[in-house]
């Protein structure tokens, strides 16, 4: 990245999305360009996108079947855009890295890896192979850069790594990783520039609340233990995702519902969470609208919290108790009567939320005598797969 005006694409492939941005890749990184291409593989895809002041620009229709073809229409577009002639570097989010630990610049050898280890989270990582070889086959010398979200996680001491089955199945690699480690990697960085002391030395549970939600437990800046587990499947209840389920239930599913494998994994991934308690949304803005009138939006979204405080529970014990709570993600960020739920009851741990506060979103929403700092912070993934970029490819 020798020119003076080089820039960092990041991609972030979703299981029916792409999130792209351009930065300058200077320190501290200026976001330029970014934008999304939503609804692929079905009708009405869209790329929209908002210049580096943040005006959203007119929406372009796509026709995309599939994560290839929309990469390339997006590649088609993106050649375009004046700013991409100077692109040195690609960043990508990767959801499944097994035992990598860090970014590393993607090779054959690696690719090789990805499909190798792709029916372990078919819904992600086969659609960002194929993103990463869309870059690979137009631009074959732009270097690319694999983010592992799995990363984070690796510091996790074996006991929480373990899966309770036969001993054999840990040897091809079948344990807990966890996952949203972008997301939660950036925060720390932020609680670190915040001057908040449990980023390096304290006991801090991180809450990604989103579509997919989790939580982790990071004590004196490693995770120690998190929701997520094998697949981003497990843990807390989510919009589509069923969280954790006795494992008694695919069975006796399969007996009373002749129900097969793939229709299983169907329900737990894409018909379960809210979406399948409230049989409605899976937006909890649509289920905090109509809980007052509809039973099945307030269990719902009671359900969610019930688990959320459930988690922060067991991770606080698992730290020996808690320093600070952050809540990040759509939900997180947004959904102040969620926060206020979550955090209900939790004053035996040091908890105790200033209502007004917490109202207006703001950066600290914990009183000033509270025991447990609790803060409301803005997730960046983009950001942090650029500083990965800026900081593992060639310069």
């Amino acid at each position: 990245m020798k020119s003076t005006n080089a820039q960092i694409l990041t991609i972030n492939g979703g299981s029916s999305s792409i999130k792209f941005a351009l930065y300058a890749a200077v320190k501290p990184l200026k976001r330029g360009l970014y934008g999304t291409v939503d609804r692929i593989g079905s009708s009405g895809t869209n790329l929209t996108f908002h210049d580096a002041d943040g005006k959203p620009q007119v929406s372009r229709k796509l026709i995309a079947a599939d994560h290839k073809s929309a990469a390339n229409s997006l590649l088609d577009w993106l050649e375009t855009q004046p700013d991409f002639a100077t692109v040195n570097a690609v960043g990508h989010r990767l959801v499944h890295g097994m035992k990598h630990t860090e970014p590393e610049i993607v090779t054959p050898e690696l690719l090789a890896e990805l499909h190798r280890i792709s029916p372990y989270d078919p819904d992600h990582l086969p659609r960002e192979i194929e993103l990463i070889e869309a870059f690979r086959q137009r631009h074959p010398k732009l270097p690319q850069l694999a983010c592992f979200d799995t990363a984070f996680h690796q510091t996790m001491p074996r006991v929480a790594k373990l899966l309770p089955i036969p001993r054999r199945f840990d040897a091809k690699g079948i344990q807990r990783y966890g996952f949203h480690g972008l997301s939660y990697a950036y925060l720390m960085e932020e609680l670190l520039r915040l001057g908040d002391p449990a980023a390096t030395k304290g006991r801090v549970i991180l809450a990604h609340l989103g579509n997919g939600a989790s939580l982790a437990a990071v004590r004196d800046g490693k995770s120690i233990d998190t929701s997520m587990g094998f697949t981003p499947t497990a843990g807390l209840v989510m919009s589509t995702r069923s969280g954790d389920l006795d494992p008694g239930l695919a069975p006796y599913l399969a007996r009373t519902e002749q129900m097969t494998t793939q229709q299983f994994y169907d329900m737990v991934n894409h018909k379960s969470g809210l979406l399948g308690v409230s049989e409605t949304s899976s937006d909890m803005r649509d289920l905090l609208d109509h809980e007052k009138a509809d039973v099945r939006a307030a269990e719902a979204v009671a359900l969610f919290c019930y688990q959320a405080k459930k988690w922060i529970g067991s991770f606080a014990a698992a730290l020996g108790g808690l320093d600070t709570l952050v809540f990040a993600g759509g939900i997180g960020e947004n959904a102040s009567i969620v926060r206020a739920r979550i955090c209900e009851g939790l004053d035996f741990l040091g908890v105790d939320i200033n209502e007004t506060r917490n109202a207006e979103n703001a950066a600290v929403i914990s009183t000033a005598t509270a025991h447990v700092i609790v803060r409301v912070i803005r997730t960046d993934e983009e950001l942090m797969i650029a500083r990965s970029t800026l900081r593992f490819c060639p310069q």
